[in-house]
């Protein structure tokens, strides 16, 4: 008798984006086995570049001493090169579990147009996120544990430095609180109208207020720290949510840093938040951030779309260049 032919069982082609050398990509081919019991195989839709993190891979500036903790959850290959890198996938589940069948769901996965991974790594996206926007997951997850990091609560006045797709996030959540007063803190003035979009106002550095509550940093830079640190008030929290890579930076200590019993914390989403680490295990810290992005402003901070098959070479200007998320279309 004759097996019936089975999705699970076939295999099919599939191309990954690879890191190869300082300042180029390449899309390599590989075949993929049928996704066995408990796993599945999901067509990429659409699939986030962070133009922090993935700049920093892409320029072979990963330091040593990180290449372990900077891996990213299904990588391939090690750093520095060749490496598969990406943690920001979204696409439809085309083989596995009946009960994932057809659902479009987030997965920490680099830029790939099929994979396979067990099933419990996916996480199905609401229906009223849709897939483009929710290659947002990732970073709205950072900036959800930075607010467990940092305690923030109502009627609290925020500071956020630094407006780039993690700072708008995180002062985005900010705003959700009641009665808090949130200002983001940026050198570009066109992100004045995004930050009033998203209910914050706006300041210039020189403009930056003082006495804050809470500071959250996210410009990767000594200046932008600098900022955060002369905007907190006494006995403030300043979170640092930056990734510096291999490089060096000053942090102003002198002044009244001490004299104002400052707090300086770092936060990194590679664990939940002490603050919830007894109820929140990965899972459920992943499906708060998708039902977060339900709000169809955020789409504003998807600034480039880029062909998955042209993505060698339009990735290095990509990386050269202004911007905050990029996606590439499957």
């Amino acid at each position: 008798m004759v097996k019936p032919a089975n999705a699970n069982d076939a295999r099919v082609q599939a191309k990954a984006l690879w890191y190869a050398a300082p300042r180029e990509c390449v899309l390599n081919a590989e075949e993929l086995a049928g996704p066995g019991p408990g796993e599945c195989r999901v067509r990429t839709l659409w699939s986030g570049v962070s133009r922090g993190t993935e700049r920093l891979v892409f320029e072979g500036r990963v330091p040593e001493s990180e290449y372990e903790r900077m891996r990213a959850p299904l990588q391939q290959g090690a750093f520095p090169y060749p490496v598969k890198y990406g943690y920001c996938a979204v696409g439809t589940v085309e083989a596995g579990p009946a009960d994932l069948l057809g659902r479009t769901v987030f997965c920490l996965h680099p830029h790939q147009d099929r994979f396979v991974v067990p099933a419990e790594r996916v996480t199905p996206v609401p229906e009223s996120v849709p897939a483009r926007r929710a290659v947002l997951a990732a970073n709205m997850e950072t900036a959800l544990n930075a607010h467990w990091d940092a305690g923030s609560g109502p009627a609290d006045r925020i500071v956020v430095v630094g407006g780039g797709v993690l700072g708008l996030l995180t002062a985005f959540i900010a705003g959700k609180l009641p009665g808090a007063e949130v200002i983001l803190v940026d050198l570009d003035r066109s992100r004045a109208g995004l930050a009033e979009a998203l209910g914050c106002r706006f300041a210039l550095p020189a403009d930056c207020p003082r006495d804050a509550d809470l500071v959250f940093h996210a410009s990767a830079s000594a200046a932008g720290l600098a900022t955060a640190i002369g905007a907190a008030g006494l006995e403030a929290r300043i979170v640092e949510l930056s990734w510096y890579g291999a490089g060096d930076v000053a942090v102003a200590l002198g002044g009244a840093f001490h004299a104002r019993r400052l707090q300086l914390v770092s936060s990194q989403v590679g664990q939940v938040s002490p603050s919830r680490r007894a109820r929140f295990g990965y899972a459920r810290r992943m499906q708060a951030a998708l039902a977060l992005l339900a709000d169809e402003r955020l789409d504003a901070l998807i600034t480039d779309e880029i062909a998955f098959s042209d993505a060698p070479a339009r990735l290095p200007a990509l990386f050269a260049g202004a911007g905050l998320t990029a996606v590439l279309r499957y």
